[in-house]
């Protein structure tokens, strides 16, 4: 069990190949997934598969259908794709998924995401660990073998998010995307070839080794070449994604970044425009302003714990159109709730020409409050840590929906462990830089005290 442990993580599948993940273990998990998939639904007659352009993940994708195929299920196998191309097939045939990536992980990584038909999320709490548990025991052969076939969904996934924007509406935009030799290479292009945007794409090259920088747009400095050339060329956007492309962060026409938060407020307004009244989901890392901005756009804004999982099964029980990650995780009803970074792209380049605004412009309402970004900090004992927290803010609003969250009115923090490393993760916001780092400091100063 101490093998499967060790790369199931919360949301999916993780590790370091092949000292951590290896073929076989694709092989039993492939087995795994086919047994839980049938369980979850008896009718169910295959599994789609995609990968990313990490050199491992061929050999990892032959191995998994080995595994299924194994159960008698059938395997569709969707070649080199994005993750959100992998969950569009997943809705749009209505048949469970994995895809093999690491999203922004170093090159010697590699992992699986999962999703049931429609696209419904499989986490801790929906079924990863049965899966775990199942492929470390050894699932028996079953009575016939499935086969593996060959699909390209790619035009069709192009087609399906121009769909979400009124291409008409769009005007002549100038826009670098910085793929990071990940898959937006393959997606991006493919989805922009017929918008009237004139793309520039830096390090589309598909090479899983990462040679020109780590496809962690997260990471600020991992932003500064797209930032340099945005400034560079005089693009109106920067688009930044990571390895797998489900996530995207943009950059203003003057290099400046904006967060995901932001980001989640633009679109949250966009699409309440078009849905009057729905609900907006957001996690409790983002700015105040998401609720403010949904809120103030007529609708109802729902707070969620961190994770793709949480966020699409709340989506699903409430019925919201939208969902929002300070991550840059954007979720679409319309997707299947599912998140797409080229959908959030797009959406936000079809409101700056709708409102004829640059970015630097349109992003201004949205930008309420100064955070501190997340800061990781190692400490012995998380839950002692929390625990000392928690009785110096007592006098303040507390919940602990993930982790502790201490809300003083003017400003505000989430203080919440890592699942994997003896880590704290904090994330504060206030009015103003000062005041973020005199609170920062002031809580911080609590980790170290014996």
């Amino acid at each position: 069990m101490s093998n499967y442990n060790a790369i199931f993580k919360a949301y999916d599948v993780r590790g370091t190949v092949p000292d951590q993940f290896n073929a076989s273990m694709a092989t039993a998990i492939g087995a795994a997934f086919a047994r839980f998939a049938l369980q979850e639904d008896p009718t169910t007659t295959r599994v789609l598969v995609a990968r990313d352009m990490r050199p491992s993940g061929v050999e990892m994708v032959s191995r998994f259908a080995e595994g299924v195929t194994s159960q008698g299920l059938d395997v569709v196998d969707l070649g080199l794709g994005s993750t959100d191309l992998l969950y569009f097939a997943a809705g749009s045939l209505n048949a469970p998924g994995a895809m093999f990536t690491a999203s922004h992980n170093p090159a010697q990584y590699n992992g699986i995401k999962f999703c049931l038909s429609g696209a419904r999320p499989v986490g801790e709490e929906s079924g990863l660990f049965q899966i775990r548990d199942w492929a470390s025991e050894g699932v028996a052969a079953g009575p016939r073998t499935g086969t593996v076939s060959q699909q390209d969904l790619l035009a069709e996934f192009a087609d399906h998010v121009r769909g979400f924007v009124d291409v008409k509406a769009l005007k002549p935009l100038k826009v670098v995307a910085d793929t990071a030799n990940g898959m937006g290479g393959l997606v991006v292009p493919a989805v922009f070839s017929s918008l009237p945007f004139d793309l520039e794409v830096m390090f589309g090259e598909l090479d899983g080794t990462f040679p020109n920088h780590p496809a962690d747009p997260i990471q600020p400095e991992n932003q500064r070449d797209l930032m340099a050339r945005v400034l560079e060329v005089g693009a109106d956007v920067g688009l930044a994604f990571d390895g797998d492309a489900d996530r995207v962060f943009l950059v203003d026409e003057r290099g400046v970044g904006l967060s995901g938060s932001t980001t989640t407020a633009i679109l949250a307004d966009a699409i309440l425009g078009r849905n009057p009244g729905g609900k907006v989901v957001y996690n409790l890392i983002c700015s105040k302003a998401v609720p403010e901005v949904v809120k103030e756009a007529g609708g109802e804004a729902i707070r969620s714990r961190v994770g793709h999982s949480y966020i699409k099964q709340v989506m699903a029980e409430t019925g919201a159109v939208f969902g929002g990650e300070h991550s840059a995780h954007y979720y679409f009803a319309d997707n299947f709730r599912a998140d797409s970074g080229l959908i959030a792209a797009v959406l936000v380049l079809e409101q700056m020409c709708l409102r004829d605004m640059k970015l630097s412009e349109l992003r201004v309402p949205y930008e309420r409050y100064v955070a501190s970004g997340e800061i990781n900090t190692v400490v012995e004992s998380t839950s002692e840590v929390i625990d000392r927290v928690a009785a110096a803010y007592s006098e303040y609003s507390l919940d602990w929906l993930d982790g502790l969250t201490v809300d003083a009115g003017e400003w505000w923090f989430n203080l919440r462990p890592s699942n994997t490393e003896p880590l704290l993760r904090l994330n504060l916001e206030a009015g103003t830089q000062a005041e973020v780092d005199q609170h920062v400091a002031e809580v911080r100063a609590l980790f170290a005290l014996t």
